[in-house]
């Protein structure tokens, strides 16, 4: 493998949605050199952490219509049994839910966790509490996506976080996803919730790190029940 090739697949791309924050970091780091020259490398850092933030590397998705892949990169916060959000007209009966909490490190690009078509995009405003708390599902800003898929309708939905003020979804109504394609993404910290039908077995457990567009969260049409784990 040649040094360029080795360079290439060491550095992670970046979302273009990240240049112009990380221009305005940039650019604020050597303004604060002017003043005090500690507050340049302090803005340099931060700008590293606004690169890292918009993190945007490539992922290898399983193929599979009855497995749901996770949506976001971070930690399942909640695997449950709860009613879905009522602007996505999921019905009157409790849904599996499993919620990825992303924290200021994870990368905050948004995948599609099963290929199907769009069929409602719900956008609701609200508050922005800390997104690791249950009630978060309910009172924050958030943007939710029903995919219709063979298994039923999948609901999807962005919460904005503590920090978050900007939630970004890229798709459209009766646009077509495939599993792991980029949909959208939050700044900055937040979380998505997957509501799945009846059927889907969760196959991963609290505190559990997740990969978006690779770590299976939930699988269809399996007789094994939910996944049991250990501390090791």
């Amino acid at each position: 493998m040649s040094l360029v090739s080795t360079v290439r697949n060491t550095l992670v791309p970046i979302h273009r949605e990240g240049y112009r924050f990380i221009a305005i970091f940039f650019v604020v780091s050597l303004v604060l050199g002017f003043l005090w020259e500690p507050l340049m490398w302090i803005g340099f850092l931060l700008t590293a952490w606004c690169a890292y933030f918009f993190r945007d590397p490539e992922r290898m998705t399983p193929i599979d219509d009855d497995l749901v892949i996770s949506p976001a990169d971070g930690r399942v916060s909640s695997v449950a049994t709860v009613m879905p959000p009522e602007e996505l007209g999921l019905g009157s009966e409790p849904m599996l839910r499993i919620s990825v909490f992303m924290n200021v490190f994870n990368g905050h690009v948004n995948r599609a966790p099963v290929s199907g078509t769009v069929r409602r995009i719900a956008y609701r405003a609200g508050s922005f509490v800390n997104a690791e708390l249950d009630k978060a599902s309910q009172e924050n800003e958030r943007n939710g996506l029903v995919i219709e898929t063979k298994h039923g309708a999948i609901g999807v939905v962005q919460i904005a976080g503590l920090v978050a003020r900007r939630i970004l979804c890229w798709t459209a109504e009766n646009a077509r996803l495939e599993a792991g394609e980029r949909f959208g993404l939050i700044r900055f910290g937040s979380r998505l919730d997957v509501f799945l039908p009846e059927g889907a077995q969760p196959r991963v457990t609290l505190g559990q790190t997740a990969i978006a567009g690779e770590t299976v969260l939930a699988e269809f049409g399996s007789a094994k029940g939910p996944v049991i784990s250990r501390r090791a």
